[in-house]
């Protein structure tokens, strides 16, 4: 018997393939969409896409065989990374299933889900309830309707490339060379099709669909994930790279130089072009994006709300202060212009149209939107989560100075620098991020907390 509570996520659904996520989930899960988001008395169809792990495929037809099963239609669109799948969704105006595992190894996979128009699907807006059908479906065998919906093919992925177009022209940009690592991943499908033409020369690593990543991981937000991808830059002298992560929903960025500019830094620069278009206009940033961000907002003229982490949090937070874009710390950036949902490709043409409307050299343009210096998110196993963050807050809570808030874990911040610590929502991990104005003072801070994580110093390097 499968574990469902185990494999359904606070934002989406995700396990090993097929001890945890087989067609028999899949399929109680289509069924249980329907019923919970009311798919009939709506528009009554649901919009399913795949990524390229080898089991998507059979997963997605099982879950539209769920979905049929009650009378509702379903469109299958096919190969599609995640933000292609929230476009159909918002195109179509139809809740939509896009399976994958994200950036997790080839032995996962699993599903995203959303409401019509793209809009969220997690834990206290409709997952658990899933979760409890599925379990009982599991149990009890499914339900079926004497006249089953209809299942049919539709390409977007052309209309998906026209759309971002509309957005981001880059028609009239200089001529730029850029790398992109696709990592085996999705960005090898919607890549090809977003730069057919225009100034923009691509140079492509990894595009060949392949869930087993015989390459490397495909999750940029690991350095060791971006060193085939910083060498290429460096040996074509290109302008740019540019890395995905295996369903090509977050964008990565190296300058011309190799080095990675982290996602506060394209949030900061994305919310200036944003209120450039839209002044005084509201963004978002979550609570580990650097804070250089809500001072970038501010000196040109706009709104900045501080989110919690998670794409449910931020969509919700846009919805109700009508943001036009909003960004996280783990390069998902968001678009109010793209039905408020997550877009790494969306935000990479922002990115190249920012480098080629002017002269400057990537590291000299996103230099500006560098401000302080962070640790990462540094990741640690403890026995007891909540007594470890408690005593964080026992350390540091008396002290002058200090300012203590709890919006997402424990934020403790000082003049010159901040932390945070906070459960993952997916892992059984503690997660720590440390921002400070130089680096001596960041390391200072990132090793005495995580001293009190750990319950040993933090040996120093010679």
């Amino acid at each position: 018997m499968v574990d469902v509570a185990a494999i359904f996520k606070a934002y989406d659904v995700r396990g090993v393939v097929p001890e945890q996520l087989d067609e028999s989930v899949a399929r109680a899960t289509g069924a249980a969409f329907v019923e919970v988001l009311d798919v009939l008395a709506g528009a009554g169809a649901v919009v399913v896409g795949y990524d390229m792990r080898p089991s998507s495929p059979g997963l997605a037809a099982a879950f539209a065989e769920g979905v049929a099963s009650t009378g509702a239609d379903v469109i299958m669109i096919g190969l599609a990374s995640t933000d292609q799948l929230y476009f159909a969704s918002g195109r179509l105006n139809l809740p939509g299933a896009m399976f994958t595992a994200s950036h997790n190894p080839a032995q996962y996979n699993g599903i995203k889900l959303c409401r019509a128009g793209a809009a969220p699907v997690g834990a206290d807006s409709g997952l658990r309830d899933i979760a409890d059908l599925v379990e009982k479906a599991l149990v009890e065998g499914p339900a079926t309707t004497a006249v089953p919906g209809k299942i049919r093919e539709k390409d977007l992925l052309t209309a998906y490339a026209d759309h971002l177009h509309d957005l981001v022209d880059l028609t009239k940009i200089r001529p730029l060379k850029v790398v992109v690592d696709a990592g085996n991943g999705m960005g090898g499908h919607t890549v090809p099709a977003v730069f057919a033409s225009g100034p923009v020369e691509i140079v492509p690593m990894y595009f060949e669909l392949d869930g087993s990543f015989p390459n490397h991981e495909a999750n940029p937000l690991d350095p060791k994930n971006l060193v085939d991808l910083q060498a290429k830059v460096r040996e074509l002298g290109a302008d740019l790279g540019l890395a995905f992560d295996g369903d090509a929903d977050r964008c990565f960025v190296v300058d011309e130089k190799g080095d990675p500019v982290s996602p506060s830094a394209i949030t900061g620069a994305v919310a200036v072009r944003e209120l450039a278009k839209h002044p005084g206009a509201t963004i978002l940033f979550n609570l580990i994006t650097s804070k250089a961000v809500p001072e970038l907002v501010a000196e040109h003229g706009g709104v900045a709300v501080r989110t919690r982490v998670g794409h449910s949090n931020i969509k919700q937070k846009m919805a109700e202060t009508d943001a036009v874009f909003g960004g996280e710390h783990s390069a998902h950036y968001y678009f109010k212009d793209f039905w408020r949902a997550d877009t790494g490709m969306l935000a990479a043409l922002h990115v190249l149209a920012a480098l080629g409307e002017q002269s400057k050299p990537a590291s000299e343009l996103f230099a500006v939107y560098e401000r302080y210096v962070a640790s990462g998110e540094l990741n640690n196993t403890v026995d007891d989560a909540a007594a470890t963050v408690a005593a964080i807050e026992d350390t540091y809570g008396d002290q002058e100075g200090i300012e203590l808030d709890r919006l997402d874990g424990l934020t403790v911040s000082a003049a010159e620098w901040w932390f945070n610590v906070r459960v993952s929502n997916t892992e059984p991990l503690l997660r720590l991020n440390v921002e400070a104005a130089d680096r001596a003072t960041m390391e200072r801070v990132r090793d005495e907390v995580l001293a009190l994580i750990t319950g040993s110093p933090v040996k120093k390097e010679n």
